[in-house]
């Protein structure tokens, strides 16, 4: 609450603006695509080290066991470019793009398939595997195609269009409290035709 002053009345303040960042409903579903990969992608580690543990058990099946610790390796790879940390895409700027990364998912669930123990006492694996390569398979394909069609380009010139509108909304909520009115108001109206332009 503000304080009187000595004349007995309020100071002014400030006005208060706030400008509510409208999330991109593609970006969103690339989002929810992204997690929906990694979850499957998980199944594929949880599965394989399951199967990599009952390979070295049996002991004559060691090359299958080992071919699994890299399936794992390969597949926690997979759930972490999900991610899309910069550390990772700049290193392996193949899986910047979709096309790269859709064809490292369809090999680990090629991978996953191509060692299931069909002979294998528990059923319950075998059935995990198969759904877990399969799933994962299809999000390989979806990506491939999705990169062919340069989904994944427009992808990332939304990601870098909200960035903006989101630098321009702070930037606009900071000159409120830094500014003089005049200069505010100049400011102002500079940064909401800026977010006119990006809208």
């Amino acid at each position: 609450m503000a304080r009187r002053s000595e004349e007995g009345g309020y100071p002014e303040e400030p006005p208060v603006i706030r400008v509510r960042a409208r999330s991109d409903p593609f970006l969103v579903i690339c989002r929810c695509f992204s997690v929906i990969t990694v979850l499957i992608a998980l199944l594929c580690v949880a599965v394989n080290v399951i199967s990599a543990v009952n390979s070295f058990k049996n002991g004559a099946d060691v090359f299958d066991g080992i071919l699994r610790c890299y399936a794992v390796v390969i597949a926690l790879f997979v759930a972490v470019a999900e991610t899309e940390w910069e550390s990772i895409l700049k290193f392996w700027r193949v899986l910047e793009y979709w096309v790269g990364r859709g064809m490292l998912q369809i090999f680990v669930a090629v991978m996953t398939k191509a060692f299931s123990d069909a002979n294998e006492q528990r059923q319950d694996i075998v059935l995990l595997q198969e759904i877990a390569s399969y799933l994962l398979l299809a999000c390989g394909v979806i990506y491939v195609v999705s990169g062919v069609l340069c989904i994944g380009f427009v992808k990332r010139a939304r990601q870098q269009k909200a960035i903006t509108r989101e630098q321009a909304a702070k930037d606009l909520e900071k000159l409120v409290t830094t500014a003089g009115i005049q200069d505010l108001e100049r400011r102002r109206e500079e940064l909401q035709g800026l977010l006119m332009e990006r809208a």
